[in-house]
């Protein structure tokens, strides 16, 4: 089953986190993954969260998200993402069940 990962960052270092954001696609499509969002626009209709920056993933399976996380390639990017961001909020939403 397919889920989605949405999460909000706030970047602290935008030359670094630049780097990790031409590297990474790389990794995130050997794992079946890919981007449905990430910079854009946002807009808030309804309620009062006010992120400035949303990523959504699609990863086809959990295993996959998984072996992206694990990667041992991905790993020293991963580490620079954690040092020039804060992740202030992440959801992890299964898909549609196959049989809905």
């Amino acid at each position: 089953m397919a889920i989605y990962v949405i999460f909000e960052n706030e970047i602290h270092d935008r030359a670094k986190y630049d780097e990790y954001k031409a590297a990474v696609p790389e990794y995130v499509a050997r794992h079946g993954g890919e981007y449905l969002a990430r910079d854009g626009a946002i807009e808030v209709p309804v309620g009062d969260w006010k992120p400035n920056r949303i990523v959504i993933f699609k990863w086809p399976s959990r295993a996959a998200l998984e072996a992206f996380q694990a990667d041992p390639d991905y790993q020293p990017w991963k580490k620079l993402r954690e040092s020039v961001t804060t992740t202030k909020q992440l959801l992890v939403v299964e898909g549609l069940a196959e049989n809905v």
